[in-house]
């Protein structure tokens, strides 16, 4: 944190709040909260083991440091848990709890844990207390908005340890002794005044600094501000502040008086962006933002962003990136300013500018994987320097730290309802850069959470085709985290919005996921049908090598229900559709899915022919994986036939593939021998 006492509301995964000087004051507060940890509790008293983690909560409005404190005791007894310290907020700087779903999912992901795309928050809370069963961990909840939220986040182990922060008592959990705060001494608060303004103007007028930390209430975020206004101008005297605080008769806080003082003394451009930050997504700024708000230059926004981390508006933070986040406690100011001074509609281009600016930074971040493109590279090299990434690494580091702010914008611009177009654009680029960067498995919990978004302003807006789009991609992460029902839901539904708008490409896919929903729900009849549905669409519009795939999944449905005849005739049917088509190696897959079904019908030397041919075919589309599998195939089919001499010849062939093609340490190489081996 700029300084250990200032309450930043922030405990979000975009970093820690650097620290810039040593936390001061607050020795008694600490003494009774380390007391606390060895305090025997209720469950101990009374002869049993405590079935939970012990809670610490500290207490106070926002600006009194109750985030500081908790940060330094999480610094002084860290080292007693030695599976780390896990951070999260549990309040948006707009005052909107957060979700415990989402906050459970942060910590998870802490942990290098991740919970399956889309899972509900009981699942997500039951993982993150399996996750924490055998760890000692320390987990800081900042400010909590209730007591719930913070139940339903306790480990089920007194191994861990929870420091909660909120503004009151969290009654409902037992055996929580708060830790209230109030203003800080007399001596702390002074000497707070001091690392701002130097120790000469304290020492000339010692009484004044006494005077001016008591009109701040010894609010530590309200001297910050007052710290901040000093320096900023060395010849004013102490006593000068003091005065103005006193002849302040307005209502309000300490805090919001000096914020108020202070913001009335910045230039009219630094003042405008200051209240702007209001907009910035989860109170987190980079100068990007901050330029985008104003429509200044960003070198121009970076050194006023600067200027406001002296001055005590806004903490950097810990990030290789220049990032910023606005406190907790000056966020409402910030926003009842912006209402005040700024009309609706130039708050609304702010959110517009920004926005837009978020959205080509995304389409920079993606570009930069794809320089093999001419049009790509050339596409790349006509946006503003400001705005390109120098290597794709860059921009994959870009995207992982600003994360937080990312999906924060894609909220707001939803929940707006004013921006619709800007925010489709935002998720539209927001999923390609996760999946050029990420991976759309290792993204998957995010994206599921972008196309909700997208749905839900396609069904606002009454987009029939986005909607179908949006509910494949849910369909398709429900499937593969195994709600099979809930993806049979969603393709059912997509299938009606393409219709709507006779998308061809969506009633196709959709009637190809219903298909394979119910395969996966073992109903071969109903998956052979809507598998032929699809097939009847693609064939229509000559889309030959789709088709072909599909005969290969018809063929799939039918063998799993045993019906060997109907899956040898579309095996078939898809071998000659890959073999128009030229693709080779789809030619040599069905040929040996062919032999495999032939095997299962009880005809053993058709199969043996068939895998002699299909081995071929995998050789001439240089498929060593294939060739192997194939071999030992042939092997296993000729030991039945009553020839170990051939099948040992065909098993040398394979290893001998897999050893020259370097795959002896490749997991589906192994997997082949290990399914060799088993049959």
């Amino acid at each position: 944190m700029t300084d250990q006492v200032v309450e930043t509301g922030d405990a979000r995964s975009a970093g820690r709040v650097a620290a810039a000087s040593e936390f001061l004051g607050r020795t008694r507060e600490l003494k009774e909260l380390r007391a606390d940890i060895e305090r025997a509790g209720l469950d101990t008293l009374a002869g049993r083991k405590a079935p939970r983690a012990r809670v610490l909560l500290i207490a106070g409005r926002p600006g009194s440091g109750r985030t500081a404190l908790a940060e330094e005791l999480v610094r002084q007894v860290a080292d007693r848990y030695p599976d780390g310290v896990l951070r999260v907020g549990l309040t948006d700087p707009d005052g909107t709890p957060v979700p415990v779903g989402r906050a459970a999912r942060d910590l998870l992901a802490a942990l290098d844990e991740q919970a399956p795309a889309g899972a509900c928050e009981d699942d997500l809370t039951d993982t993150l207390r399996s996750a924490l069963a055998d760890r000692r961990a320390l987990l800081l909840l900042d400010d909590a908005a209730d007591a719930e939220q913070v139940d339903a986040l306790l480990p089920d182990t007194p191994d861990c340890l929870v420091v909660a922060v909120s503004e009151g008592p969290l009654t409902g959990i037992s055996d929580v002794r708060p830790c209230t705060l109030g203003g800080l001494d007399a001596k702390s608060g002074v000497e707070l005044l001091t690392r701002h303004t130097g120790s000469v103007r304290i020492t000339v007028d010692p009484r004044a600094a006494e005077g001016l930390a008591e009109e701040c209430q010894g609010q530590p975020a309200a001297l910050m501000l007052a710290g901040g206004w000093l320096a900023a101008r060395p010849k004013a005297a102490v006593s000068d502040l003091a005065k103005q605080l006193r002849a302040d008769d307005s209502e309000g806080t300490a805090l919001t008086r000096v914020f108020r003082l202070a913001h009335a003394s910045l230039p009219a451009n630094a003042a405008r962006m200051l209240r702007l930050l209001a907009l910035a997504p989860a109170g987190l700024v980079d100068p990007q933002t901050a330029s985008a708000l104003v429509g200044c230059s960003v070198d121009s926004a970076r050194s006023t962003l600067d200027d406001f981390v002296a001055s005590g508006f806004l903490h950097a933070v810990d990030s290789p990136l220049p990032q910023y986040v606005v406190p907790g406690c000056l966020h409402p100011q910030l926003r009842i300013l912006a209402e005040h001074h700024e009309r609706p509609a130039d708050l609304q281009l702010a959110r517009a500018r920004m926005l837009e600016r978020t959205v080509r930074l995304l389409q920079a971040c993606r570009a930069i994987t794809e320089t093999d493109s001419p049009t790509a590279r050339q596409k790349l090299l006509d946006m503003p320097r400001a705005l390109r990434f120098p290597t794709p690494r860059a921009a994959a580091d870009w995207l992982r730290l600003t994360r937080p702010a990312l999906l924060a914008s894609a909220r707001l611009a939803v929940a707006d309802g004013e921006l619709d177009t800007l925010a489709r654009r935002l998720m539209s680029q927001l999923v390609r850069a996760m999946a050029a960067h990420i991976g759309t498995k290792a993204a998957a919990p995010d994206l599921y959470e972008i196309h909700g978004m997208v749905l839900d302003v396609a069904e606002r807006r009454h987009l029939p085709r986005e909607r179908a789009a949006a509910l494949l991609n849910l369909g398709d992460l429900d499937a593969r985290t195994g709600r099979t029902a809930d993806a049979l839901a969603r393709y059912r539904a997509a299938l009606d919005a393409g219709r709507e708008v006779n998308d061809p490409y969506a009633t196709g896919r959709a009637m190809e996921s219903v298909g394979g929903a119910y395969q996966d729900l073992d109903d071969f009849d109903r998956a052979a049908d809507w598998f032929g549905r699809a097939l009847v669409e693609r064939l229509a519009r000559g889309e030959r090598a789709e088709a072909a795939r599909l005969y290969g999944r018809i063929a799939a449905a039918h063998t799993f229900a045993g019906r060997y005849g109907e899956a040898l005739r579309n095996w078939r049917a898809a071998i000659a559709g890959h073999r128009k088509n030229g693709d080779i190696a789809a030619q040599a897959r069905a040929l040996s899915e062919l032999a495999r079904v032939q095997e299962y019908a009880g005809r053993p030397e058709e199969s043996l022919r068939t895998c002699r041919e299909a081995v071929e075919w995998a050789r001439r589309a240089e498929d060593p994986r294939l060739q192997a599998a194939l071999h030992l195939r042939v092997a296993d089919t000729l030991e039945h036939l009553g020839d170990p001499a051939s099948a040992g010849l065909h098993r040398g062939a394979a290893e001998r593939i897999l050893d020259d093609s370097n795959l002896q340490n490749d997991p589906d190489a192994c997997e082949i021998r290990t399914a060799s081996a088993e049959d």
